[in-house]
């Protein structure tokens, strides 16, 4: 006789739902309550909430509060309307903060693509920002750089091919070699592997890389305010590539900007263990300028 076997329950999502609308995006909070400035964290492309633990231990060990949360269709949050443009997403994240009752104004750090969420953020809802964080950031310059602009199309065929793969469990297995590039502690490891092998989270991020361009002509749109804290936290030693002067340009536009280049770091592990730190002093160069 034959017995079929079910998988084991997942462990519930850490964090909590947020209904922003008939539909709910998972928000993780972290540090104490207090009457300092939250810093709102946005992942990048085909990122989670679950990237951010290791910064937000940080944060909280010095005494800030923080908050992440998967975008609509990655992790653990339901799938918004299309297109998943900027636009979009920045509505959801204000939308978010609203019904969680968390109170601006904010330090925004963006990793990657998140980049450009925060800048639109920013750039659309002034009064609400303190200052910015670029973590290894994509500005909306790159695309217009031919090296750049190519490198876009190309992920963005790549997610494609991704998205119709994870129908068929293609991405399991390489989940669990290469779901944790960032370094994170043993509980969000497992989360991270466990999200990255979801085919809804590979097709909602492909979802979002196929309007990158869109996004980047949104965010392009303005400047950020000369005054506003800008600090800028690249992977990798200081050197003379267009990517590095690139991700450069909105902190040295700033009366207020900051820059530090991590040596020995990478893309993904500049939020892990061995590297965060150098983000919580990008956050507090803006909360000292702001006098926060």
């Amino acid at each position: 006789m034959s017995v079929a076997l079910s998988a084991p329950p997942s462990r519930p999502p850490r964090g909590e739902m947020v209904d922003v609308g008939g539909r709910r995006l998972r928000m993780v909070r972290a540090g104490p309550a207090s009457d300092r400035p939250t810093v709102v964290l946005e992942h990048g492309a085909f990122g989670c909430a679950t990237d951010w633990t290791v910064v937000q231990a940080r944060l909280a060990a010095k005494g800030l509060s923080s908050l992440a949360y998967d975008r609509a269709g990655l992790g653990h949050s339901e799938p918004g309307p299309k297109p998943r443009d900027g636009m979009a997403i920045v509505s959801d994240l204000a939308a978010l903060l609203r019904e969680a009752g968390v109170e601006g104004p904010f330090v925004l750090a963006g990793h990657s693509m998140g980049g450009l969420m925060v800048r639109l953020f920013a750039l659309t809802h002034p009064e609400q920002v303190l200052g910015v964080v670029l973590v290894d950031a994509v500005t909306p310059d790159v695309v217009s750089h031919p090296v750049g602009g190519k490198g876009v199309d190309a992920f963005s065929r790549i997610l494609g091919w991704t998205s119709e793969g994870a129908k068929y469990g293609m991405m399991l297995p390489v989940a669990a070699v290469a779901g944790d590039r960032i370094g994170l502690p043993p509980e969000a490891s497992a989360e991270k592997r466990q999200i990255y092998g979801l085919a809804s989270h590979a097709h909602w991020a492909a979802q979002e890389v196929s309007q990158w361009r869109a996004t980047s002509d949104q965010a392009r749109a303005a400047d950020f305010p000369p005054a506003m804290p800008i600090a800028v936290i690249t992977a990798g030693a200081r050197t003379v590539t267009a990517l590095k002067e690139i991700q450069s340009v909105p902190a040295l536009a700033s009366l207020n900007g900051y820059i530090e280049h991590v040596a020995g770091a990478g893309h993904a592990n500049l939020l892990g263990r061995r590297f965060a730190d150098p983000i919580v002093r990008g956050v507090e160069h803006v909360l000292a300028t702001a006098r926060r």
